[in-house]
């Protein structure tokens, strides 16, 4: 008897440790399905999910994320999803503050490649030129922009302006007296190598300036003349900060066919100038390229704009104004 009554006990005991098992079963699920369900509702909330389900990729959304600010993020999940958008703001100088400026101008111009929509919306080249003109920020004059839509005030102190000998010049060619000290160190420099440095133009007046655009716009018309000069307060030359460099036996045509050229070109940044008008870049620099024309900006800023290979104008527009 004591036998049995132990048996029953023990298949009694099973079945209370079984129906114990399955509860805490039913609890374990109750508890990391509940949390699941919890998690999925709380990540529809997020933006994350919002941009997925509109069908944006993943790393489209973090793209948006990291560089839109809340309006922008607004805008692309009230609107039609917009397939090119990860080619705007995934490239490495997009500016927030373009946002509509660049999907309004590739709208227009969607044939454009989307590095030149960026490059052209941040230059403002997509107006044109001398259009919108603004007085550019003076503060630090070596890094002035000075092109067709920034202008200098008329009021604008140059400095102190130096003139160089004969031995570095052709005729009177003046700069600013850090810029007339960084090129004969310069020219020093590449002299070195068998390579003559010769100026045929520096500073020049805003009378000067005026008198040299006018006789082209008189001879040649306005468009050769804007193409080719520049107007009144536009000119880097009116800073003192700017050279046309030459060779000898070199005219503007031919030097980048010489050593000269090819030495500037390597070394130019190492003494804080940048080679200003770049061939294919005229769309952007409003200027014919001039491989003759370089800009003193300092030799911190000229290697960081050598290292980003991209116009000084690109550069003011994303590391300067955009900082």
């Amino acid at each position: 008897m004591a036998t049995k009554k132990k048996i029953r006990l023990k298949k009694k005991f099973k079945k209370r440790l079984k129906l114990l098992f399955l509860l805490s079963v039913i609890v374990l699920i109750c508890i990391f399905g509940g949390k699941k369900i919890y998690e999925n509702v709380k990540y529809q909330k997020t933006l994350e999910y919002q941009f997925t389900k509109k069908g944006y990729e993943i790393d489209t959304f973090k793209l948006v994320d990291a560089k839109c600010n809340d309006e922008h993020k607004e805008y692309l999940l009230n609107e039609d999803k917009i397939d090119y958008i990860k080619y705007i703001i995934g490239n490495k100088y997009y500016i927030d503050k373009n946002f509509e400026a660049y999907l309004s101008y590739y709208q227009e111009n969607s044939k454009k490649s989307f590095e030149d929509i960026i490059s052209l919306v941040n230059v403002e080249a997509t107006k044109p030129w001398y259009e919108g003109v603004t007085e550019t920020d003076v503060s630090n004059k070596y890094e002035i922009l000075v092109n067709k839509y920034n202008v200098l005030p008329e009021n604008y102190d140059v400095g102190t302006i130096k003139t160089f000998s004969s031995t570095y010049a052709y005729g009177t060619v003046q700069a600013e007296e850090t810029c007339y000290e960084a090129f004969i160190q310069m020219a020093k420099s590449a002299k070195l190598e068998d390579i003559t440095l010769i100026l045929t133009s520096g500073y020049r007046s805003r009378e000067n300036q005026t008198s040299i655009y006018n006789d082209m716009k008189n001879s040649k018309g306005a468009e050769y003349a804007d193409q080719y000069a520049a107007r009144p307060g536009s000119s880097e030359h009116e800073t003192g900060l700017a050279l046309d460099i030459l060779t000898y036996n070199a005219f503007t045509e031919t030097f980048k066919t010489t050593k000269a050229y090819e030495w500037l070109h390597a070394h130019a940044h190492e003494f804080g100038f940048i080679e200003r008008y770049q061939e294919g870049k005229e769309y952007l620099t409003g200027y014919a390229a001039e491989s003759w024309h370089y800009r003193y900006v300092g030799v911190e800023l000229a290697k960081k704009v050598k290292e980003a290979g991209i116009t000084y104008d690109e550069y003011y527009a994303f590391y300067m104004e955009n900082r």
